[in-house]
């Protein structure tokens, strides 16, 4: 044993111990990890830094752009409307159809780019239920990563372990060979985790911007003559369902006053009082069956106009104070639309334009940019919120998917290398000014970004030291084990330890060769341990290393060995299954 292995061993345990306690953020500790193995001359600067220009850290940064463009551009609202109404927002069905879709978007592309799509629907869901985010968004992980055994394409890994049995003269693994232990997989991990996985979870608390945007809008709009909404009941509507809003009040166009129920039939001309969190009102507000009115009780429809959002306080000693929307002749004043108000702990019943105004009543309103930024300079006006982007704009909505929908084509029909295809999304967002560069850099992760490309440093390091080749020597060939079976259980073992703190590519690329070997010394067929290192490459379940894990880790809440707790069973579920059919698949 060399000193850079003997290093490399503390090093790897006392990042072990530093995760477990959670003395300090994982990104600091990855980067102690790193700089510790440049000093002890393990691996050179350029080696330890070159995680940070990767192609998976590129990758990473150009699906985390690309995901805030589905958020910003208001798909996430779209997919997140269509998946609840499809469920009735069952919490359980919900949860079936996030991690069904995910695994079989999985089976097809890279288990990171699907993450990096389902993450904000997860979290907008999670958001809409009132469910802690936590439970969710491991499961989805957990599904895009499970479906890596489904088809070749499914993983690079599968693709590198294909050509290594090529470079030995072996035929490649087919389209749908590993298609068999793949679905077997997918659909006892999804058990596993619907019935035991979520409940080892931890559920956290989000922080106060979570809290924030729970925050009850009231808002009121106009049913136009051209509206599909008209002689519907609210039954049929399931405004609560599929918007998360409330009607609060009616009142028909000759002011009648009805009382909301299932059975109320809306009719052109009504003007509708509604309750929703931020995201629900402005999800509302886009629709075209509905017609948000303006402080002078006139219908308005704002997204013809180039206009931002934004939430306003009114403050103590604002000459607002007291006065109605329509007295003061909100939108002609200020040349902004109220489109709803929130009182702290009140309920408001009467018509918006004739709320009498109080310190502390926060305004969310519409209008250019300039007017919106002109308000700081107003006295009785605080600006919380001036970043609020329109949830639905189908013009870049239809330009977003059609990125996304193409990046992913390019990388699973191999035309480009998936950090190629994703940079080039990048570009094409940017260049249609579906979202722009600043936007681009907030919606970043970077502390999850920093934790990856830090601990790539550590993959290197126990390639270059040698560490993987003297691991897999000692088991396999010093241990002179030549049962077909064991072997096959200790290759799982090596692959998935191995594809913790490497990458699954790297992993596959040290194992396979010596698997391969060993095989024709003691005469038997190499196929079923090449297959079982694909499986258990994929199996990134106990660490969030894995890129798919690390989108999750923040927005989740996560700590480093939730991971362990909750991937441990599961990982020996896939061991028991892998076990009993790769040998029924692929006799020695």
């Amino acid at each position: 044993m060399t000193p850079a292995i003997l290093l490399l061993i503390i090093v790897l345990i006392a990042a072990m111990v530093l995760f477990s306690l959670d003395l300090f953020p994982a990104e600091v500790v990855a980067i102690a990890v790193m700089l510790s193995l440049v000093l002890g001359g393990v691996i050179s600067p350029s080696e330890a830094f070159a995680g940070f220009g990767s192609e998976t850290s590129i990758t990473i940064f150009g699906l985390l752009v690309l995901s805030s463009g589905l958020t910003r551009t208001g798909v996430v609202h779209l997919i997140t409307r269509q998946i609840l109404a499809r469920a009735n927002s069952d919490a359980k069905k919900v949860w079936w159809i996030i991690t069904g879709f995910t695994a079989l978007m999985s089976s097809f592309m890279a288990n990171t780019a699907t993450a990096a799509f389902f993450t904000p629907v997860t979290l907008n869901i999670s958001k809409r239920l009132k469910i802690n985010p936590s439970s969710l968004l491991m499961p989805m992980a957990f599904a895009s990563i499970l479906a890596s055994s489904v088809t070749l394409i499914a993983t690079s890994t599968n693709l590198v372990v294909s050509g290594v049995l090529q470079q030995y003269q072996l035929e490649p693994i087919g389209m749908f060979e590993l298609t068999p232990v793949g679905i077997v997989v997918v659909v006892v991990g999804l058990l596993y985790m619907f019935f035991i996985g979520q409940r080892l979870i931890p559920l956290r608390g989000g922080g106060p911007e979570d809290e924030a945007r729970s925050e009850i809008y009231y808002a009121e709009g106009k049913i136009p003559e051209d509206s599909n909404w008209a002689g519907k009941t609210l039954k049929e509507l399931q405004l609560g369902e599929k918007f998360d809003v409330s009607v609060v009040r009616i009142i028909r166009a000759n002011g009648q006053r009805i009382s909301p129920r299932s059975n109320s039939t809306l009719q052109v001309g009504d003007r509708v009082s509604l309750e929703g969190n931020r995201e629900s009102v402005l999800g509302i507000e886009q629709l075209p069956e509905i017609s948000f009115v303006a402080g002078d009780g006139e219908g308005n429809k704002s997204k013809g106009q180039p206009a931002k959002l934004a939430e306003v306080l009114l403050m103590p000693g604002s000459r607002l104070l007291g006065r109605t929307l329509r007295s003061l002749a909100f939108r002609e004043r200020f040349g902004l639309q109220v489109l709803g108000i929130h009182r702290r702990g009140k309920t408001l019943t009467r018509k918006i334009g004739t709320i009498a105004l109080q310190a502390g009543d926060q305004l969310l309103i519409q209008g250019d940019a300039e007017t919106i930024a002109g308000l700081s300079q107003e006295s009785g006006f605080k600006v919380l919120d001036n970043e609020i982007d329109t949830p639905v704009d189908m013009r870049r909505a239809r330009w977003v998917i059609g990125i996304f929908t193409t990046v992913m084509a390019l990388a699973a029909l191999n035309l480009l290398e998936l950090p190629v295809a994703v940079m080039l999304g990048v570009l094409a967002v940017f260049i249609t000014r579906t979202l722009s560069p600043t936007q681009a850099y907030q919606s970043i992760n970077w502390g999850a970004w920093l934790l990856i490309c830090s601990m790539l440093a550590l993959g290197k390091a126990i390639e270059v030291s040698g560490f993987a080749n003297l691991a897999a020597e000692l088991v396999v060939t010093r241990a002179n084990i030549t049962n077909p079976t064991a072997l096959l259980a200790i290759f799982f073992a090596l692959a998935m330890a191995l594809t913790q703190p490497m990458s699954n590519q790297a992993a596959a690329v040290v194992i396979v060769p010596i698997a391969i070997q060993t095989a024709q010394r003691i005469g038997v067929d190499p196929r079923p341990f090449a297959m079982m290192i694909a499986v258990g490459a994929a199996c990134s379940f106990i660490t969030p290393l894995e890129p798919a894990c690390l989108m999750v880790y923040g927005p989740g809440n996560y700590r480093f060995f939730d991971f362990a707790k909750v991937g441990g069973l599961l990982t020996l579920a896939i061991f028991g299954i892998a076990m009993l059919m790769v040998p029924m698949l692929w006799p020695f």
